[in-house]
């Protein structure tokens, strides 16, 4: 018989927290594939896991579902005069000072930047932030009751759109006060975390935050406790040491230009998605879940563009078959 100390033990329980957000319903399956043991194994980890309170359990039978359970909650509201570094000292460190320090690292420039952007963007009056931490993760949001980000931006550039803001911020190097801000912010954070999304008036980042703001903006973060990445190395990817470790490379998610889907058509199209990125020397365009795009949209991009920018490297990742078969004929022509 295997003890609760036996390394195979506590693997298979890692293994069943690390995965139950993605697999509330089949985790026990799951496992038991993983792992070449019976359905009845795997239960008796649950069960440890429950009694442990590391999951929760809802509903019974084939409708059973686990959650990781909440061994930590927390939450306070601010004045818009409060110092991010004050907040961050006095409550939000003493939440979490026994993880690792590339954690606390990285969870002390994301809670600063975004808790900063609320005192200085939002115009509104309170602030305030939540925390959850699990077995496996630690949450922090940071939520005001001003303007909303995207609104704000939509007025500042004159965009048509909310949308169009949302895509600015993914590219980097934006902000609507350059004279206390670079812009890179929300940028690096939303790629430092494992989790990150801004919810504002029914405009989403990413849309995978479980909070909704209708008012004001609530930014949602998320961290793996264990994790093993340092705020260090994702800067150095996006600032190259030829470059003096400037902030020169960016990654555009193209999905974000889309309206509806496979509407990625017009010449307007391409260069509103094209807007700023020259500011940058080395453009990565994403095509995650992008189907098609038009050939006007490729030709803008792939031949105008980067012909008549021949200093920059622009480049394209996760295209489809028929999105590379346009990239390339706008290339060869």
């Amino acid at each position: 018989m295997r003890t609760s100390a036996d390394p195979r033990g506590q693997e298979i329980r890692r293994f069943i927290l690390e995965r139950v957000d993605e697999h509330a319903h089949d985790i026990a399956q799951l496992t038991a594939k993983q792992f070449g043991v019976t359905r009845q194994a795997v239960n008796l980890h649950l069960q440890r896991l429950l009694a442990d309170s590391d999951l929760v359990r809802q509903g019974k039978t084939r409708r059973t579902r686990f959650f990781l359970a909440p061994k930590k909650t927390w939450r306070k509201s601010y004045s818009r005069q409060q110092n991010e570094s004050d907040v961050w000292e006095n409550d939000i460190l003493p939440q979490i000072s026994d993880l690792p320090q590339n954690a606390l690292d990285i969870w002390r420039y994301c809670f600063t930047e975004m808790f900063n952007n609320a005192v200085d963007h939002s115009l509104g009056t309170r602030i305030t932030v939540q925390l959850k931490r699990t077995a496996v993760n630690t949450e922090i949001a940071v939520i005001d009751n001003g303007v909303g980000i995207f609104k704000k931006i939509q007025r500042a550039m004159k965009f048509s759109n909310e949308r169009y803001a949302v895509l600015e911020l993914a590219k980097g190097k934006f902000t609507t006060d350059p004279k206390r801000h670079t812009g890179e912010g929300i940028f690096f954070t939303s790629k430092v975390l494992d989790g990150f999304d801004i919810s504002s008036g029914g405009v989403y980042f990413t849309s995978v935050s479980p909070l909704k703001s209708p008012k004001g903006t609530a930014v949602w973060m998320k961290l793996k406790n264990t994790t093993d990445r340092s705020r260090k190395e994702v800067f150095d990817e996006y600032a190259s040491a030829e470059n003096d470790y400037v902030f020169d490379k960016t990654v555009v998610p193209v999905k974000m230009a889309e309206h509806s889907p496979n509407d990625l058509i017009s010449r307007s199209q391409a260069k509103r998605l094209l807007l700023r990125i020259d500011r940058f020397r080395k453009v990565v365009l994403d095509f995650q879940s992008v189907n098609q795009i038009g050939q006007a949209f490729a030709d803008e991009i792939f031949r105008v563009f980067v012909r008549s920018h021949p200093d920059m490297d622009v480049q394209f990742v996760n295209a489809s078959e028929d999105v590379i078969r346009m990239i390339k004929r706008a290339q060869s022509v």
